[in-house]
């Protein structure tokens, strides 16, 4: 039994085969490019979440001088051995807190919350980074209390959340406004 095999569908027949194993150049750059697509938005992401986390980071460190201003600001109030007085001159707010040795005064100026604890002593910079503040006496029926909102700067004009605090503080000693 001779079988004759014809030489050109044996070499058809390889040369297909040699084709579906391997990969065309136009397959090469199509994948190529997807990873280029894929790699190129992971890298996005990646400095786009960087960068979120560093404004968390500082966003969080102003978080924690406000409330640290804020307490401070609490404990001279509760000290205080007299009614606080208010005095608004040239734009800027000062309210003045007698203790039992000096006074201490807080005031809103050149974009921060500035304390000075004696009439003598220098200007301190209590917060920077202000951009409003205000404080206010809260006359209720049998205690003076009083009010200070502050709300600090956002380091991004497009920022969602308005960095604002409110501190309540009660003069001791049962004044009545």
């Amino acid at each position: 039994m001779n079988v004759k095999i014809n030489n050109s569908v044996v070499a058809l027949r390889c040369a297909h085969s040699q084709r579906a194993r391997g990969f065309t150049l136009v397959e090469c750059v199509v994948y190529m490019s997807l990873f280029a697509v894929i790699a190129g938005l992971g890298i996005a992401a990646f400095f786009h979440c960087r960068d979120n986390a560093e404004s968390l980071r500082r966003t969080s460190d102003d978080i924690v001088l406000a409330m640290h201003a804020g307490e401070r600001w609490r404990e001279d109030v509760r000290q205080a051995v007299a009614p606080l007085q208010f005095v608004e001159s040239d734009g800027e707010q000062q309210v003045i807190v007698p203790h039992k040795s000096n006074q201490v005064a807080y005031r809103f100026a050149k974009q921060a919350v500035w304390r000075r604890s004696g009439p003598n002593a220098t200007w301190v910079p209590l917060l920077p980074k202000v951009k409003q503040s205000r404080m206010e006496c809260d006359a209720r029926q049998y205690v003076t209390a009083w009010h200070w909102e502050v709300e600090l700067k956002t380091r991004r004009p497009e920022s969602r959340l308005r960095p604002l605090f409110t501190f309540e503080a009660v003069v001791p000693g049962g004044n009545k406004p």
